[in-house]
């Protein structure tokens, strides 16, 4: 089996790939330990970072093809890693394709800079299994786009379009379909060829100032989610996917 992270090394760039593209590049435990362990090494040698997918898609989200059991990844686990991309002192870019759903948004949000392809979306699709958003995104989304367009996010489960992302702040930059790898490396080759005490303090300086709810958010989302994952409407809305049909919520 072919391994669900790899990793790059080249000129000071660490670049990260999910690995799983027959599933759109769905997150398992697995892969969560392998970034885990990616992001630790390529903090401690390289100057600057991308974090990409795989073929067509940055990542679809927690697996859910083998039930509730399997989606229930660790929040701890999942958390520990976001707070990882946003805590390492080098650079972080996302270069996305596809999409960036569920917890893949939150890591493509927890990057310094994002990428996206012109044909790529962001989408918090927690709703349609009966859950919330995780990961940190209530506090990731709403410091970068604002409440509403977090809470629009959250409640309606609509993709956000690269354009859209961009005018919402949740982009930095969106470029021409397949292209944006090759930029992300571009970009990241530049930067680590940069000043890295500056970038350092900057990055510390900004997400200080911006992601003082963070942590509290990543606690309140670990509460409800746990709560929410026990749920006749959880079970409801995985059985629902997993069939393809409209699932039918009772609130219970």
């Amino acid at each position: 089996m072919p391994p669900s992270v790899l990793v790059d090394h080249s000129e000071g760039v660490a670049t990260i790939a999910f690995n799983r593209p027959e599933s759109l590049n769905a997150l398992t435990g697995e892969t969560f330990l392998a970034l885990r362990d990616a992001v630790a090494e390529a903090a401690g040698s390289a100057r600057a970072i991308v974090l990409t997918g795989s073929d067509r898609a940055f990542s679809s989200g927690a697996d859910l093809q083998s039930g509730t059991d399997d989606v229930s990844l660790d929040l701890d686990d999942a958390n520990a890693i976001i707070r990882s991309l946003i805590d390492v002192s080098v650079p972080t870019i996302a270069a996305v394709s596809g999409p960036a759903a569920g917890i893949g948004c939150s890591l493509a949000l927890a990057c310094d800079y994002v990428i996206m392809s012109e044909e790529s979306y962001l989408m918090l699709a927690f709703a349609k299994i009966g859950l919330m958003p995780d990961g940190g995104a209530t506090a990731l989304v709403a410091a970068s786009a604002g409440r509403h367009r977090a809470m629009k996010m959250a409640l309606t489960a609509q993709k956000v379009w690269a354009p859209e992302a961009l005018d919402w702040g949740l982009a930095s930059e969106v470029v021409p379909a397949s292209t944006q790898l090759r930029r992300a490396e571009e970009l990241a080759g530049q930067w680590a060829q940069g000043a890295p005490l500056a970038f350092s303090r900057s990055k510390a300086a900004i997400n200080q100032a911006s992601l003082t709810a963070l942590d509290d958010a990543f606690a309140r989302e670990s509460a409800d989610q746990t709560y929410l994952r026990g749920t006749r409407d959880f079970a409801e809305g995985v059985s629902a996917f997993i069939e393809k049909r409209t699932p039918r919520f009772v609130g219970e």
